[in-house]
């Protein structure tokens, strides 16, 4: 079955953490943390609408000036989130520059900052390019269940861990995954087409089995359509099964606060990227900087049943050694 979100660790495992989560049906794309996004094609990182920032660490948020850079005069918003502090940091970050010109942009570029204040409560405030990115405050929202955002394909939750500060991390959760069985509609006489993205919205939206669906396609450039109940679609084309679950997780201290709330909230993650920072010889370092050792990481992703977990944000300092944590990591899960 394929997947409705594609992955990709844009950096080595001893750079900057940074995940790409493109939307396979959609134009758009999901970023986690925004240390360095050199590596990702322009075309892609115009495809983002929300990024997700762990912590304000200058490796995982050093790069979100050229994702405004790039945004900039775009009729587009973008969506952050992040913890306590976050929109005083975005402010700051516009405030370095100049924008006496942007009177002249025919299109708007807005950024709508949120950020996490505590397990149910959320601050939000809104910059927007024509007015000079002057900071908009929009209040206090209520946070259920640590959810974020919530759409009827997709959620992302949230959750605070400490590192010293208050670090977040994520899980990305599709609600169902829908999958077309295109020989049965080839079997039924339809075309494959974008109407089936109409299709599974409707099914996301829990409409009733009554709605009728416009099935339409061109053929030699004449258009033909038929009107069918969302019931009988979903009988003979659909199959909906549970949805794919993602998990991100960086920077945070081995301790019993945040491997309660790390098993939680990552528990049965499809993937699971976890930071892998140091080896367990060096256990006392990685707990004075508030970092997970590779067989920490391994016990937490292990504890939450993750189902496949991808190791990343290796100290520097095991240049010559990635294998000896990977092995230690494989160790942990019980795969040695």
């Amino acid at each position: 079955m394929r997947p409705s979100f594609q992955t990709h660790l844009v950096n080595g495992v001893f750079e900057d953490p940074v995940l790409y989560v493109d939307f396979v049906f959609e134009k758009r794309a999901l970023l986690f943390d925004a240390g360095n996004l050199r590596n990702l094609a322009t075309r892609k990182l115009l495809r983002v609408s929300d990024v997700m920032i762990s912590h304000a660490h200058m490796d995982h948020f050093a790069d979100f000036d050229w994702l405004l850079r790039l945004m900039v005069g775009r009729d587009k918003t973008l969506r952050v989130f992040g913890p306590t502090g976050l929109i005083q940091r975005v402010e700051h970050k516009l405030n370095a520059y100049s924008w006496n010109l942007v009177h002249n942009y025919s299109d708007d570029f807005v950024v709508i900052v949120t950020e996490l204040n505590s397990d149910s409560e959320a601050k939000r405030a809104r910059f927007r390019c024509r007015d000079g990115f002057q900071q908009q405050p929009e209040g206090c929202i209520e946070i259920c269940g640590g959810v974020i955002i919530d759409e009827p394909a997709f959620r992302v939750r949230a959750a605070i861990f400490e590192h010293d500060i208050p670090c977040l991390g994520y899980c990305l959760e599709e609600k169902q995954h829908v999958n077309v069985w295109k020989n049965r509609l080839a079997a039924l006489q339809l075309p494959v087409g974008p109407w089936l993205r109409d299709l599974k919205q409707a099914v996301f939206e829990s409409k009733s089995d009554d709605t009728l669906i416009r099935a339409w396609g061109v053929d030699n450039k004449l258009v033909s359509e038929r009107f069918l109940p969302l019931g009988m679609l979903k009988k003979e084309i659909l199959r909906v099964v549970a949805g794919q679950k993602i998990g991100y997780l960086v920077d945070i201290g081995y301790n019993e606060l945040n491997r309660n709330k790390a098993i939680a909230v990552l528990h049965e993650c499809d993937l699971l990227f976890i930071e892998c920072a140091f080896m367990q010889e060096h256990a006392d370092i990685a707990a004075s900087r508030k970092h997970l050792t590779a067989q920490q990481a391994g016990l937490l992703a292990k504890a939450a049943n993750a189902k496949q977990v991808i190791p990343i944000h290796f100290s520097p300092r095991y240049s010559d050694r990635e294998h000896a944590l990977r092995a230690e990591v494989e160790a942990a899960l019980g795969m040695r």
